[in-house]
């Protein structure tokens, strides 16, 4: 959320308080001596970081602060500084992995010494780090979870991060985790400083009695993935940690279907923790002894002609959804500008053309025969009478679209200037008839002026649907409104209310149409079958049934959802009825549930077994 503007004047304005971080404040409350020493010891270690660095560039990933350690006697040491420096050695060809040790740890320890003989490197390969977890050597990432980074170039926070969080998931589920890898671009040398942080979980679900592998696997992750962002709050990370979660019999047969997402992780994962599954398989990997079966064969073949039909529907999809809701909702907006109230797509390119075309004079033809045929190119996609869309249709479409955007935000310009002279209560009435649209969406029928921004604030913005900002936004305009009839405004705050009014009914408008096309979500299945799919749509009063067989529909039928949860009554219906139905939706009383009734009674009106498409 953005802040206010400060006002120029000091005196008006209290200072805000700075943040202050935990670590800051455990800091300012350490005594005076011990925090000059720790500023002296970072000086120290920022002077060292700068001249390693200097001396090997890139192959210097991450330089950190590591615990005291302990004399014979048991007592800390204060007075050693143990910092670690970690290598990237995957591009050392000159020498092999122990020359470059040996060197390497004579050059950091002789700069080391340069700058007090307190200070000891602990210098860690990055091949050798990997290593040990390979072997189930784990002390490393302990020490490096408990360590404080100086310099950072991504490494030192993923393996933090995900050290803490496989600490925090073994001790709640120890007993079902097989294996913790860390995976991704961190481990295939591709990674940045802003990259996400990929880690994968195996969960044993071989011994599992009092609940399905499926229960099991949604309940341990949606845990861990929670975890997941408990560990970021404490370690302060903010790189995303992507947490993919399989069960161990998922895992399997995974591998067996040669799933490259699998070899790849066998391949390039580094085991922060494992019972014995992980390191046998890559292993067996290496040696080419994970090799995918005929039928993951067959399957692979397969799916090249799966993916060609993928990629069609995709261009037909940009066709029908894409390019068509980048014109469409731009086109509304500006009627909604002018003071218009949206109309639906069919009656857009119209009353485009009656208000801006004819009346006003604002917008040329050329642009709403570009708004006119992405409509009616959509519906003749969605009815089948067009199959396919080409690279070459798509091409046209963009260029097309680009160009009637480019227009349209000349037009809002134009509207803008003819505008000027309208009053604050005009606008505001805009924005009490969207809000109104969109509250019965919500389902709140009535709305009056009086109750419209204490219910705006407790059903979209307290709900978090509405950022505060909108919020802010419509008070503006309510106290504009008031102010400017009792003649309180200036010209220029005037204008900043009518500006905040259109960037509010702009915001609404994209608001309503996402949320319409969610709420349609809401009351429609997919239904797969051999000799094509279905759509089920389940409006207030009727359900549609649409079949459609190459991308086509060949058959609209309707019907009526009994008490018990059945399709009873089915007639033929139309594409036309089906359309009106569509148009006059609002808003979904609740989603579609699918009963076993349900399931039955499509099974009898499509005749035979059928498969849901999520």
């Amino acid at each position: 959320m953005k802040k206010e503007k400060k006002s120029n004047s000091k005196a008006a304005v209290p200072k805000e308080k700075k943040a202050v971080s935990e670590g800051e404040k455990a800091f300012n409350k350490l005594p005076k001596e011990a925090q000059n020493k720790l500023k002296e010891i970072k000086e120290k270690l920022e002077k060292f970081q700068k001249k390693i660095v200097e001396k090997f560039g890139d192959y210097i990933i991450g330089v950190a602060l590591l615990p005291p350690t302990k004399k014979e006697d048991g007592s800390v040491d204060k007075e050693k500084i143990n910092v670690l420096v970690l290598v990237d050695d995957s591009d050392s060809k000159k020498m092999n992995k122990q020359e470059l040790k040996e060197k390497l740890s004579l050059i950091l320890s002789n700069f080391a010494k340069e700058i007090d003989e307190n200070i000891v490197v602990r210098d860690v390969i990055l091949s050798e780090l990997w290593q040990d977890c390979y072997d189930s050597k784990y002390d490393i990432l302990q020490l490096i979870a408990m360590s404080a980074p100086i310099y950072e170039k991504g490494m030192l926070s993923a393996i933090k991060i995900a050290e803490i969080h496989k600490s925090m998931i073994l001790k709640k589920f120890e007993k079902y985790i097989v294996s913790y890898v860390l995976a991704g671009s961190l481990v295939q040398g591709r990674a940045t400083k802003s990259s996400d942080i990929d880690v994968w979980v195996v969960i044993d679900d071989t011994d599992v009695k009092k609940m399905t592998r499926a229960e099991l696997k949604d309940k341990l992750r949606a845990i861990i993935i929670g975890m997941g962002i408990e560990a970021g709050e404490v370690t302060g990370i903010r790189n995303k940690l992507n947490i993919q979660v399989y069960i161990l019999t998922e895992f399997w047969d995974s591998l067996k279907e040669a799933n490259p997402v699998i070899f790849t992780l066998l391949r390039d994962g580094v085991p922060f923790y494992d019972r014995g599954m992980f390191m046998p398989w890559k292993q067996l990997l290496k040696m080419g002894r994970i090799k995918p079966s005929q039928e993951a064969i067959d399957m692979f073949m397969a799916s090249g002609d799966q993916m060609i039909e993928r990629v069609k529907a995709k261009l037909k999809e940009m066709g029908m959804e894409d390019i068509y809701y980048a014109i469409l909702t731009p086109s509304q907006a500006a009627l909604m500008l002018y003071g218009v109230s949206p109309p639906t797509p069919r009656e857009t390119p119209e009353m485009m053309n009656d208000i801006f075309v004819r009346k006003e004079k604002l917008l040329e033809k050329e642009y709403i025969d570009i708004l006119r045929k992405n409509i009616e190119l959509r519906k003749a996609i969605e009815h089948g009478d067009i199959k396919e869309v080409s690279g070459k249709d798509i091409d046209v479409l963009l260029k097309n679209g680009e160009k009637f955007l480019k227009r349209i935000k000349r037009l809002f310009t134009q509207i803008e200037r003819i505008k000027e002279e309208e009053d604050v209560n005009s606008l505001y009435e805009s924005v009490v008839t969207i809000i109104r649209d969109v509250m019965k969406l919500e389902g709140i029928k009535k709305v009056s002026d009086k109750e419209m921004v204490s219910l705006f604030e407790k059903e979209l913005v307290t709900k978090g649907k509405v950022g505060e900002k909108y919020l802010r936004l419509l008070k503006k305009v309510e106290k504009g409104k008031l102010d400017y009839n009792n003649k309180k405004l200036t010209k220029q705050e005037i204008e900043s209310v009518k500006k905040s009014s259109k960037e509010l009914i702009r915001f609404l408008v994209e608001y309503l149409q996402r949320r319409k096309g969610q709420e349609l979500e809401k009351v429609k299945i997919r239904i797969k079958r051999e000799e094509g799919y279905y759509e089920i749509l389940f409006m207030e009063k009727d359900v549609y049934i649409v079949h459609y067989k190459e991308g086509k529909i060949v058959l609209v039928q309707k019907a009526r959802l009994s008490e018990k949860n059945r399709l009873e009554g089915v007639s033929k219906s139309s594409v036309a009825e089906m359309d009106k139905a569509v148009d006059s939706f609002e808003r979904a009383k609740k989603p579609v549930s699918i009963t076993e009734e349900l399931m039955k009674s499509l099974k009898e009106i499509l005749g035979g077994e059928i498969e849901i498409i999520v």
